[in-house]
């Protein structure tokens, strides 16, 4: 089993969630974050004074999967989130391993939890 956690643009989230909808994902935690990568914020313009955004607004997906659901998933996140040929900003994607999933509700483990 694998934890995708990835790092995309707030106004890219509904496209994501529809195409990991489409290849049947059942589940998507996302968390309004703030960071900064290659870009290193940006200045900006407020009632005439100038300010530095230095952590721009993204939001992190996590994504509990099977091993066989992996490239698949990959693919459709940085399909949906590289629109316009790809541009500095657009996300990043972690892959790591998850030990043992528990749903809860029902005491199922492992891929049957996911």
């Amino acid at each position: 089993m694998k934890m995708v956690t990835a790092i995309i643009q707030p106004k890219r989230l509904s496209g994501v969630r529809e195409a990991l909808s489409e290849i049947e994902v059942t589940g998507i935690t996302a968390t309004e974050v703030k960071g900064f990568g290659r870009q290193k914020g940006h200045t900006e313009l407020y009632r005439g004074a100038e300010f530095v955004v230095e952590f721009l607004p993204k939001v992190k997906l996590e994504i509990a999967i099977t091993d066989e659901q992996l490239e698949q998933v990959i693919e459709t996140i940085i399909k949906a989130c590289k629109i316009n040929g790809g541009k500095i900003g657009d996300g990043k994607i972690f892959v790591s391993s998850l030990e043992q999933v528990i749903r809860i509700r029902t005491g199922e483990t492992g891929p049957e939890a996911v």
